[in-house]
């Protein structure tokens, strides 16, 4: 079986608004400067102490578990906004009807959301039925660690050389080669082409038209090596 695994922020939703939101008010609901919007966007896909950490790296363990508390409240609170909901990108929900309809393929997650957050995105657009492994921060080390990639093998019964990961970031990518994975960048998200070529990135598609053959591509030649 192939088995393809996606990121969730930055590669199958864009929740660039709702994360920079959240992360604003949740730094100052402590009385902390937030960070900046690029600062934000950049740790988009780490777990979220290890990011909060990144952003601040001044704060003690009871202040960093303050923030995280105060961000996972926000967030819950704000994406019942409708102006901070986190549309699929174009062509996603089509891709991931490709792939769920070949009888030799299994899709999956791996993302630095926690399972609440990762269970709310894919009700709110339908896409329960789709996975057949849910890896998220709950369970696994922050990304690059390759853990979340090595359980979705473990559940599914995968194979590395049979498996692609799907990112935005260097994380995603990083992650995939530690695991043994072929490594597969979007251009939709947070991070740009160099970082994800320097993290592993075995190739990049050019929109979202291409993402199927990219796939096929990079599980053809793991095939062949």
């Amino acid at each position: 079986m192939d088995l393809i695994l996606f990121d969730c922020d930055g590669t199958l939703v864009d929740s660039q608004n709702v994360i920079v939101s959240t992360m604003t008010a949740a730094f100052e609901r402590q009385g902390l400067v937030p960070p900046s919007r690029d600062a934000v966007l950049g740790i988009v896909g780490l777990s979220l102490p290890i990011a909060i950490s990144s952003l601040a790296p001044d704060l003690d363990e009871p202040e960093l578990s303050e923030v995280v508390a105060s961000y996972k409240e926000t967030y819950f609170n704000l994406r019942r906004d409708p102006s901070m909901s986190a549309p699929l990108y174009p062509g996603i929900r089509t891709a991931l009807e490709v792939l769920a309809s070949r009888p030799d393929t299994l899709i999956g997650i791996v993302t630095g959301k926690s399972r609440r957050g990762l269970d709310a995105i894919l009700a709110l657009h339908g896409l329960e039925d789709f996975f057949s492994t849910l890896q998220t921060a709950d369970d696994a080390p922050s990304k690059p660690d390759p853990t979340m990639v090595l359980q979705a093998l473990a559940e599914t019964g995968g194979t590395p050389e049979c498996t692609v990961v799907i990112g935005d970031t260097g994380f995603d990518m990083a992650m995939a080669r530690a695991a043994g994975a072929a490594a597969l960048g979007v251009p939709w998200g947070y991070h740009d082409a160099d970082r994800l070529f320097s993290a592993g990135a075995q190739g990049i598609v050019s929109g979202h038209e291409d993402l199927v053959p990219w796939i096929e591509r990079l599980l053809s030649a793991s095939r062949v090596s």
